[in-house]
C-alpha cells in the first residue's frame, strides 16, 4: 500500500507490520524519513517537517539522510549513482513526476509481478531521465533504479546502484554476513560496526563463494527478539554492498551491480538500463523472525511453482564421476528407484568427448560410444521405474578441445594479444554476443526436445579471468550483458519446456541469490556433502533462503569428496532432510541393509517434506559443536530435526525449548507416543535422546 501526502511530496509504503517513508523538499532533494514499525502518513509528515542540520565546513547536512545519493553537489558519501557525459560528470536532477501502480512488470527478482502497488518517481537531469521505483512486498521493501538516455549524445554510466539504505540513529550496531569460499559456502559471521566503510562483494563474474549478497544489521538481537534489518540483492553477476557507519554515526548500505566504477554501461539515445533489485525488511522479531520473512517473501513472490514441493533425487556424480554408461547409470537408476527416488539424475560425462574435464564441453549431444541412441532410452528407463529423469550441463563453459571451440574460437571471453588462462581446463564464452545466445538456444532447446527430460541441473565451474571482447567499443558491458543474456536464456528455455525444473550450482555454492532464484527452483548449496560441515552451511544458508531451494545430498562413508569421514547412514540423513534431499553415494556398493534403513529414511522423508519444505523455520541451536536443532512448522504438524556433534563427559543433552506452538494446546510426539503441553514444550523443552558422537533424530509433533 501506498500512500500519498495532499502536497504530494511524502510517501509511505506500509506492510503487515512495518513502514517505509521518504520526502522530496523544495530543493528536489529526496529524503529518508522512516524505516521500521508501522505508522501512519501523519507520522510520515511529522517527520518531514523536522529541520536538516546547519551545514558545516567539510560535512553535509544531506549525507546519510538521502533517498539515494547521487555523484555531485555537496555530498560526500558514497554515491549511488555516477554519470559522464562527454566530459562532464555527477547528477543535478529536478523532480519530474510520481506514480503508483502495478507498474510495467520490468522490476522484482524474477523480472514479473504486478501484484503489488509500485512508487515510481520521476527525476531529469538534461535528459538523463533517473526512475526510482519501490515496491512493498508483504514486509519486504523492493528496490531499483531505470536510467534512460532521452538526450542527443552518449551517455556513459559509470555506477547505477539499485539503492541506499538509511538506518535510524542507533547506538552499537553490529553487521551480519555470509562469507566463505569453495566448499565452505554461507558461513554466518557477526562483529560490530566500526567507523568507514565494509565492502563485500564479487568481481568474479558471478555471484560467487565468498559472500552471499546479503547483509543484516542489529545492535542487541537474539534469535527470536529485537531489531533487525536485512537487505539482499537480486544479482547473479559481479556485484558490491558498502556498508558505511559516516562520521555522524549514521549508517547507509549502497550496492548493486558490477564492481568498481570502471564503466557499467554506454548508452546510447533511446537506451535504458534497469538494476536489479536490492530488497530490505525490518523485523523486530531477532535474526528467526527476519529469515522467516524473507523464506516467506521468496516463496509467494521469487521461487518458481513454490507451492510445489520439489522431489527426492539422485545424483551420479560421486558414484561415477566422468565413467559413465548407459548400463552403468541403467543399475544406479534402479537401486535409487528401490529406495523410494523421485528423480535420478545423470551429471557430468554424457555428452561430446567428455571422459574427463579436458574435453567436450560445448557440444551437447550425448556420447555415442557412451549413449549410442542418444539419451531416451535411458529417460524412458527411468521413466519406467516410475522417476523424472534430469541431467547435468555447463552451457557457459567451453573446452578448448571441443567442436564448438575449434569452430568458433572467437566465442569466448579474451583479450588480444594475451594468454588465455584457462581454469578446469575451460574457458568461458562470451554470453554476451548474440550469435554465442543463439548457439546455446538451439543447442538446449533442441537437447530437451530429444528425450523426456524434466530436470536441468545447470552447473558454471569458473569465474571470470580475461573478461575481454576483441572490436566491441564498450567492451565493459560483457560484465552486464553476460548475465542479462544467462536470465533471458533460462526464461526463454522455462517457456518453451514448462515441465522442466532447473537447478543454479556453480562449483556448488558459487551463484545463489535472488536473482537467480526467480528463474531456477532449487540451487545447489555446496560441493562439500560431509553431514557435519553441511550443518554449519545450512545453518548460514537459512539466514536469507528458505528450505524449498536448498538442495542437500545424503553421500558414501567414508566422505570421499573431502575429508573422509566416517559417519551413520542415520546422521547423513538428519543432516540432509534440512532441505530438499537428495542422494549421490554409489548405491551398486551400498549393503541390503543399508538400502533398506535409506528406504526407510526416505519415507519418512516424503511424509516430513511439505513441513520441512513449505513450513515456518526456527533455528532452536546453532552447529557450535553440542547439539544442533532446526524446527519446521506449519499448521497443526511441527517437525524437529537434531543433531549431536559429540557428547561430552557423560553430561545429558539438554532438553530443545521449541518455537512457533500454540502454548494451550496440546501436541502428541509420533515417536515416542507422549503428549505434551504446548506451553511446557515453549518454556521447558523436549528431550531428543541424542548421547554419543554424530547422533541424529527426527521427532514429529501433532497437535493433539
Amino acid at each position: 500500500m501506498v500512500d500519498i501526502a495532499e502536497d504530494g511530496r511524502t510517501w509511505l509504503l506500509s506492510g503487515p507490520t512495518s513502514s517505509y517513508a521518504l520526502h522530496l523538499t523544495e530543493a528536489d532533494e529526496l529524503l529518508h524519513l522512516h524505516w521500521g514499525p508501522r505508522i501512519a502518513l501523519a507520522d510520515a509528515e511529522a517527520l518531514a517537517e523536522r529541520p536538516l542540520p546547519g551545514y558545516w565546513p567539510f560535512e553535509s547536512p544531506l549525507d546519510g539522510r538521502e533517498e539515494y545519493p547521487v555523484e555531485g553537489g555537496p555530498r560526500f558519501v558514497r554515491p549511488a549513482l555516477s554519470v559522464r557525459t562527454g566530459e562532464r560528470r555527477g547528477t543535478e536532477w529536478r523532480f519530474v513526476s510520481c506514480e503508483t501502480g502495478s507498474g510495467t512488470g520490468t522490476g522484482g527478482p524474477t523480472g514479473t509481478g504486478t501484484d503489488a502497488d509500485e512508487l515510481r518517481l520521476r527525476f531529469d537531469d538534461d535528459g538523463v531521465a533517473i526512475t526510482l521505483h519501490h515496491r512493498m512486498r508483504g514486509d519486504v521493501v523492493e528496490r531499483w533504479v531505470t536510467v534512460a538516455n532521452g538526450g542527443d549524445t552518449r551517455v556513459e554510466l559509470l555506477r547505477a546502484d539499485a539503492a541506499t539504505w538509511t538506518l535510524p540513529e542507533r547506538e552499537g550496531w553490529r553487521l551480519s554476513q555470509l562469507h566463505g569460499r569453495w566448499a565452505a559456502e554461507s558461513l554466518l559471521t557477526t562483529a560490530p560496526l566500526t567507523y568507514g566503510e565494509k565492502v563485500i562483494g564479487s568481481r568474479r563474474g558471478h555471484t560467487g563463494h565468498q559472500h552471499l549478497p546479503w547483509v543484516a544489521l542489529d545492535t542487541d538481537a537474539t534469535e527470536e527478539r529485537g531489531e533487525v534489518y536485512g537487505c539482499a540483492l537480486g544479482w547473479s553477476g559481479s556485484w558490491r554492498i558498502a556498508v558505511a557507519q559516516l562520521p555522524d554515526a549514521r549508517v547507509q548500505i549502497t550496492g548493486g551491480a558490477g564492481w568498481d566504477e570502471s564503466g557499467l554501461l554506454l548508452l546510447e539515445p533511446g537506451e535504458s538500463y534497469t538494476t536489479p533489485v536490492f530488497a530490505g525488511l525490518w523485523s523486530d522479531g531477532g535474526f528467526g523472525g527476519a529469515s522467516r520473512t524473507w523464506h516467506a517473501y521468496q516463496r509467494d513472490h521469487v521461487i518458481p511453482d513454490a507451492e510445489r514441493d520439489r522431489p527426492v533425487l539422485f545424483n551420479s556424480w560421486e558414484a561415477t564421476g566422468f565413467g559413465i554408461s548407459e548400463d552403468q547409470q541403467t543399475a544406479l537408476a534402479r537401486h535409487a528407484a528401490d529406495i523410494g527416488v523421485e528423480l535420478f539424475v545423470v551429471d557430468d560425462g554424457w555428452f561430446g568427448a567428455r571422459t574427463g574435464d579436458r574435453a567436450g564441453l560445448g557440444d551437447w549431444t550425448p556420447n555415442p560410444d557412451r549413449f549410442p541412441h542418444g539419451l531416451k532410452p535411458l529417460a524412458d528407463r527411468v521413466h519406467g521405474l516410475g522417476m523424472q529423469f534430469g541431467i547435468w550441463v555447463e552451457p557457459e563453459m567451453v573446452n578448448a578441445d571441443s567442436d564448438l571451440y575449434r569452430a568458433h574460437p572467437d566465442w569466448v571471453q579474451y583479450q588480444a594479444g594475451r594468454r588465455q588462462t584457462e581454469l578446469r581446463n575451460q574457458l568461458v564464452l562470451n554470453l554476451a554476443r548474440e550469435d554465442v545466445q543463439e548457439y546455446l538456444w538451439g543447442q538446449l532447446d533442441a537437447l530437451l526436445s530429444s528425450a523426456p527430460i524434466d530436470y536441468v541441473k545447470w552447473d558454471f565451474n569458473r569465474c571470470f579471468t580475461d573478461a575481454g571482447w576483441p572490436g566491441e567499443p564498450y567492451p565493459q558491458r560483457l560484465w552486464i550483458d553476460h548475465v542479462r543474456a544467462f536470465y533471458a536464456l533460462l526464461d526463454r528455455l522455462r517457456a518453451a519446456h514448462p515441465g522442466v525444473a532447473f537447478e543454479s550450482c556453480s562449483g556448488g555454492g558459487g551463484r545463489i541469490d535472488l536473482g537467480v532464484l526467480g528463474r531456477t527452483d532449487q540451487v545447489w548449496t555446496s560441493d562439500n556433502t560431509d553431514p557435519l560441515d553441511r550443518l554449519a552451511i545450512q545453518h548460514g544458508f537459512s539466514q536469507i533462503h528458505p528450505a524449498r531451494v536448498m538442495a542437500a545430498w545424503v553421500t558414501d562413508s567414508p566422505n570421499t569428496q573431502l575429508n573422509g569421514r566416517v559417519s551413520s547412514l542415520r546422521f547423513r540423513f538428519v543432516s540432509a532432510m534440512a532441505g530438499v534431499l537428495g542422494v549421490g553415494g554409489d548405491l551398486t556398493a551400498w549393503t541390503g541393509e543399508e538400502l533398506a534403513e535409506a528406504r526407510r529414511w526416505v519415507e519418512l522423508y516424503k511424509e516430513i517434506r511439505p513441513v520441512v519444505q513449505r513450513g515456518e523455520q526456527y533455528r532452536l541451536r546453532p552447529p557450535a559443536g553440542g547439539q544442533s536443532a532446526v524446527q519446521y512448522v506449519l499448521g497443526d504438524e511441527s517437525v524437529v530435526l537434531a543433531c549431536l556433534q559429540a557428547q561430552r563427559f557423560g553430561e545429558p543433552v539438554p532438553a530443545l525449548r521449541l518455537r512457533g506452538l500454540d502454548p494451550n494446546a496440546s501436541y502428541e510426539c509420533r515417536e515416542t507416543g507422549e503428549v505434551h503441553r504446548g506451553a511446557v514444550l515453549l518454556h521447558h523443552g523436549l528431550r531428543t535422546g541424542l548421547k554419543g558422537d554424530l547422533d541424529a533424530t527426527v521427532l514429529r509433533l501433532r497437535r493433539a
